[in-house]
């Protein structure tokens, strides 16, 4: 069983749409983590909806829950970051700025990423989630 999860804003997106692996895979979690790139995400994403205060009301509620935890990027996330966009330009599989940033966190606490992403799989020692 999964403990300890990274949350992409596509597998909250998913969660939050009732999606049943993501529903049953986030419920099982004892940690479920996110960083402040992947809360930029959902809230530009809000921003350009309809529902923009449900929405946001719906993310607080989320993030308060005693399993969850906002990993900060830190002076150590940046270097887990420049080893990932090192690695990634010398293999010639780019990838967006964001999706590195969240990768970087993923190594640097040792955490799952749960992701509808494909880019993240060129990305050395990470573990992917996708259901």
């Amino acid at each position: 069983m999964v403990k300890e999860i990274l949350v992409d804003t596509n597998a909250y997106t998913a969660f939050k749409k009732n999606v049943p692996e993501a529903v049953n895979l986030i419920r099982h979690c004892s940690l479920i983590s996110m960083n402040s790139i992947i809360i930029g995400e959902l809230l530009g994403g809000f921003a350009c909806g309809n529902k923009v205060e449900f929405n946001q009301q719906e993310l607080q509620q989320f993030l308060q829950s005693s399993r969850v935890k906002v990993f900060p990027i830190t002076e150590e996330t940046s270097k887990y970051y420049a080893l990932i966009y090192s690695s990634l330009r010398k293999k010639g599989k780019p990838i967006p700025t964001n999706d590195i940033w969240i990768a970087a966190t993923a190594l640097e606490y040792n955490l799952q990423l749960f992701t509808y992403d494909s880019d993240f799989q060129f990305i050395d020692n990470l573990i992917i989630i996708t259901c």
